[in-house]
């Protein structure tokens, strides 16, 4: 693949333009809410489909003109231990099945819904982030200290300022005529547009979601790690990285601008030995009336991964006899140093 990297004058130009949107003063020290909890901060993290913001060039390049369902595609839930030295970051499938509770109020109609079954992906589009992070709560029974959403433009945005781009590896080729990414073996590091594509892409290699979320993973480990490396003592760049990937968006529990950058002085010693992925336990499909093609949960072993979380401990490890009726679902968590590129 021909990666094609962003000019360094626009580099510059987000770079200037996250700085201007903080104000005066920016790089100075500020006082911070982030909690600190007892049992260790719990960040949930979304990738909303949305092409706001995306140039008719982008969505030509990067196979962005699909319609855009105003969902969550990407659904993390992040754990900072309370010591501030482990992450561990829990997948929950798009399509995972769940309830929404009658009484609340559609955002899009207006309408009162009745109890009805949907995927947890669909909680941003009926009740918006607020109802996101309520059923995110409910299905984990795990308290969300903070939010952060971030869409197509972002996502783009905040890649294109890491010098360099984000490496990504596979061992086999990977080709997705949905996305249009098309690796050979090995290494190739990325920019925005392309990064997209590899994080969107779901088609390559028979896995689906559970391919496409092991693909999520990997790049969350790798771009921890350039930022850890390149940005982390560069005050300037990591403010308007952190900056860019926060937006100006406005929500309750939203994770501000300076309590990213608060996050980012509590961990300057994660190593990547010292961070892990998981998805949720998976049992089967399911097709259910109102939320069509779904995947159910492995209720017992789901329960004990979050109850590791909120006992502030490491996640559980794989089962000896994997329960899943969906092979490329099987409960394997996996040390970030495992994910990262050589």
């Amino acid at each position: 693949m021909s990666v094609r990297k962003l000019p360094r004058p626009r580099r510059l130009v987000l770079l200037a333009a996250a700085l201007v949107a903080l104000g005066p003063g920016a790089l100075a020290a500020a006082p911070s809410s982030l909690p600190s909890p007892e049992g260790g901060l719990n960040i949930l993290v979304v990738g909303l489909d949305t092409r706001r913001g995306v140039t008719d060039e982008e969505k030509k390049a990067y196979r962005l003109g699909g319609k855009e369902c105003d969902c969550t595609d990407v659904v993390m839930l992040v754990h900072v231990s309370a010591g501030n030295d482990r992450v561990s970051v829990v997948a929950l499938p798009r399509d995972s099945l769940t309830e929404f509770p009658a009484g609340h109020r559609d955002r899009r109609t207006g309408a009162v819904h009745d109890t009805h079954a949907a995927k947890i992906n669909g909680a941003w589009a009926e009740g918006g982030p607020s109802f996101t992070i309520e059923r995110v709560e409910a299905m984990t029974k795990t308290t969300v200290h903070r939010y952060l959403e971030v869409d197509f433009r972002r996502f783009m945005d905040s890649v294109n300022l890491l010098d360099g781009g984000v490496p990504i590896c596979t061992k086999e080729p990977l080709k997705d005529p949905f996305t249009g990414i098309d690796l050979a073996p090995g290494t190739t590091h990325v920019d925005g547009g392309e990064a997209l594509q590899y994080v969107r892409s779901r088609r390559a290699d028979g896995q689906m979601d559970f391919g496409r979320i092991r693909k999520q993973q990997q790049f969350v480990a790798n771009t921890l790690q350039k930022v850890r490396s390149d940005l982390l003592h560069d005050p300037v760049g990591l403010t308007a990285f952190a900056s860019t990937l926060r937006g100006r968006t406005t929500v309750a529990r939203g994770l501000s601008t300076t309590e990213l950058l608060t996050l980012a002085t509590r961990l300057p010693n994660l190593t990547p030995d010292r961070t892990e992925f998981a998805t949720v336990p998976v049992r089967d499909f399911a097709t259910v009336t109102g939320a069509g093609s779904s995947v159910r949960w492995d209720t017992d072993k789901a329960d004990e991964v979050f109850e590791r979380l909120r006992a502030d401990k490491p996640l559980p490890p794989p089962d000896a006899t994997p329960a899943s009726e969906i092979p490329q679902a099987v409960y394997r968590p996996a040390g970030g140093s495992s994910l990262l590129c050589e």
